[in-house]
């Protein structure tokens, strides 16, 4: 009954948020004399607090129309070249440049935010990579009769992805899939898909080393307190009505109660910001709590197993994580070289979760081998903002263009 509460408490605010949110389009409209007052700037700072708290935020846009290549501004077009049931492969091409760069296939997190959230990485990454993402759908939106969707399903949606691609496509994977991203790896070892290069950023690999609160949390409970507390049916009215699932709203809330203090001093600034009349710092607040709040449902067999698998029983850094009931092992990794990424201050994949990954790939020669942490970063600025493209990015760039075959 969880979902169909906030469901029903979302749908009965609808008319409180349209007044809020009129009320403050008419206190800054320049035709409203009102607006010129003392007293016009702090009302509507307060009508738009309200209106963002009650408003239920769409996926963003990944707002990729060009680019800069050796200097000049290159056009970017975006599209679909794989749609499956729970996933999209984007594809964003520079059609009128004709230039041969390294194909990337960025794995996106299926943890609660859009794949958009990397809006950032996928720029940066465009100037001198040919990239395609995966583009995950709201489970909300997809019908129960669709099927399930776990880990296996994950993994084999990857490599339908790789297949498509072809050889000499690079893979790097932010958080969360760093783990599907070492099996395909290791499952494509022997064929001529096999990835030039594999970089993971702050995956958890192994959560027994340095574990955060996260990992704490996800020990603390068994998998059937998860099921029973967290996992929700889709309420009617969706697509997905009555699919199983972990809803994105939970996922905000686990995220924002971990810095309850920061949201809420960025919040009150925000605020502030509106009322005596600073644009970009309130726009700054705007565009990146869009995509923040932006939150999608996850299946709930693949949340569930990731919980058990990873977290609870580590068994990928145990050597006993399967792939259709074989385990997979990830010493059949020989050609393709690893790169692992992590953040000092990271308090969700805790230092040194990521760089077990090199001792389970314990086949791969020291030159096919690096791992770099960057200094003063958080689990964010590893894959987006200035650590990310100033300390980060060059050094990526570097190891997927040493080990490029093309």
């Amino acid at each position: 009954m969880l979902y169909q509460a906030y469901d029903l408490q979302y749908k009965a605010t609808r008319p409180v948020y349209h007044v809020a949110s009129l009320g403050q389009q008419l206190l800054e409209h320049p035709l409203n004399p009102f607006s010129y007052t003392m007293m016009a700037k702090p009302t509507a700072a307060i009508l738009e607090g309200v209106s963002r708290t009650l408003h239920c935020y769409d996926k963003q846009g990944f707002d990729c129309e060009s680019v800069e290549v050796n200097g000049k501004q290159v056009l970017v077009e975006e599209h679909i070249l794989v749609d499956t049931p729970f996933c999209q492969l984007r594809h964003f091409s520079k059609p009128l440049a004709n230039l041969q760069q390294p194909k990337l296939l960025l794995m996106a997190p299926l943890s609660g935010h859009h794949a958009t959230l990397l809006k950032g990485t996928v720029k940066s990454l465009l100037s001198n990579h040919d990239v395609y993402i995966t583009d995950w759908k709201d489970a909300r939106e997809i019908p129960v009769s669709e099927g399930a969707f776990g880990m296996d399903d994950y993994v084999t949606t990857v490599l339908d992805f790789m297949q498509q691609l072809g050889p000499n496509t690079h893979i790097l994977a932010v958080c969360q899939p760093s783990v599907q991203a070492l099996l395909v790896a290791a499952l494509l070892a022997d064929t001529e898909l096999a990835p030039p290069s594999v970089t993971i950023m702050a995956g958890p690999i192994d959560t027994r080393v340095n574990p955060t609160a996260v990992n704490k949390f996800a020990e603390k409970y068994s998998l059937d307190q998860f099921k029973q507390r967290v996992i929700c049916s889709v309420p009617y009215g969706y697509a997905g009505e009555e699919r199983k699932v972990y809803p994105g709203f939970l996922q905000l809330v686990s995220f924002m109660s971990m810095n309850m203090r920061a949201h809420i001093k960025r919040t009150i600034g925000f605020l502030d910001d509106i009322a005596h009349g600073k644009d970009d710092q309130a726009n700054d607040y705007r565009e990146f709590y869009d995509e923040y709040l932006a939150v999608m449902d996850m299946p709930a067999e693949f949340y569930l197993e990731c919980i058990e698998k990873i977290f609870q029983n580590h068994e990928l850094a145990k050597g006993t994580l399967t792939y259709k009931d074989e385990v997979v092992d990830l010493s059949a990794i020989k050609r393709t070289a690893l790169f692992t990424i992590e953040g000092e201050r990271d308090d969700i994949t805790g230092l040194g979760q990521t760089e077990a990954a090199h001792d389970l790939c314990s086949s791969l020669p020291a030159s096919k081998r690096k791992h770099y942490v960057q200094k003063d970063a958080g689990h964010y600025g590893v894959f987006n903002g200035f650590r990310f493209r100033k300390g980060i990015l060059p050094k990526v760039e570097a190891f997927i263009a040493q080990h490029d075959a093309a």
